[in-house]
């Protein structure tokens, strides 16, 4: 396949997860060694595509700063394929422990499904809550699922929740819509809302903000179908190099991990 067709295929991609979209566009970036002159607009074109995959930013933002990209694009599959996050997650989890996921949250179910001995309550986010009740139910796993209105309950019942990061910047996350109001929730609770933050979640300012503003209505960001939470609501980092303990009545701030290539940002004319 040419590497440009093997792009559109990526761009038009959709339900795939973060590791599955960086190793096809990563392949499909590869490809344009002996077009090195399409890598910015390449980086456009997915970011634009795929706003709520930071690690696809993180991919794009670290190949155009580097002096050597096709090299780079390489480096950095290898490292999503090595990520530790998942394992970090499974040795964290409590024993016999119940667990509150919100939506699909893929890093989550696989640790519970590794553990098999924690329980599971799924809170229900723009119908992916059914899909992820059926594949823990498949594995044998005690699970049950709930509405966004019962949350409270599901949050009441539960020794931890964990929330999936989809990008992170500063002091606030972008998780599933739903996640905010059970963050909040479990703080209320005095619970820990540990936050999953895979390799490539963790941008600077500057592509965090835009990344924000491109998956959020400024005059009506309840037509979202995402979640701004505020780090002060949320405890445990768990992501590749493992566990952060901090103070949930703190802002602290999430470094980035990618430098802020700020010219993919500009609009694509296609």
């Amino acid at each position: 396949m040419h590497p440009i067709e093997h792009l559109r295929y990526v761009a038009r991609a959709t339900g795939a997860d973060p590791v599955s979209l960086v190793n096809e566009t990563a392949q499909a970036l590869r490809g344009l060694r002996s077009e090195p002159a399409g890598l910015v607009l390449a980086a456009r074109r997915i970011v634009e595509r795929h706003p709520t995959c930071a690690p696809l930013w993180w991919l794009c933002a670290s190949v155009l700063a580097a002096s050597d990209p096709f090299e780079k694009v390489r480096e950095l599959s290898a490292q999503i394929d090595a990520d530790e996050t998942t394992n970090h997650l499974v040795d964290a989890l409590p024993a016999d422990g119940t667990v509150c996921v919100v939506g699909w949250n893929p890093t989550a179910l696989e640790a519970i499904a590794r553990r098999g001995d924690c329980r599971a309550i799924i809170v229900d986010s723009f119908g992916t809550g059914d899909a992820a009740v059926n594949a823990l139910e498949r594995l044998d796993i005690d699970v049950q699922g709930v509405t966004l209105e019962h949350a409270a309950i599901g949050v009441q019942m539960s020794d931890v929740v964990i929330i999936d990061a989809l990008g992170c910047g500063g002091t606030e996350v972008l998780s599933v819509g739903g996640s905010h109001a059970v963050a909040a929730l479990a703080y209320c609770e005095n619970k820990s809302a540990w936050t999953v933050t895979r390799r490539g979640t963790r941008l600077p300012i500057e592509l965090w903000n835009a990344m924000k503003l491109a998956n959020r209505d400024a005059v009506a960001p309840w037509r979202s179908d995402v979640d701004v939470i505020p780090r002060q609501l949320l405890g445990r980092l768990v992501g590749p190099t493992g566990i952060s303990d901090m103070d949930m009545n703190t802002a602290q701030n999430i470094v980035g991990e990618c430098p802020a290539s700020t010219e993919m940002l500009v609009r694509s004319a296609m």
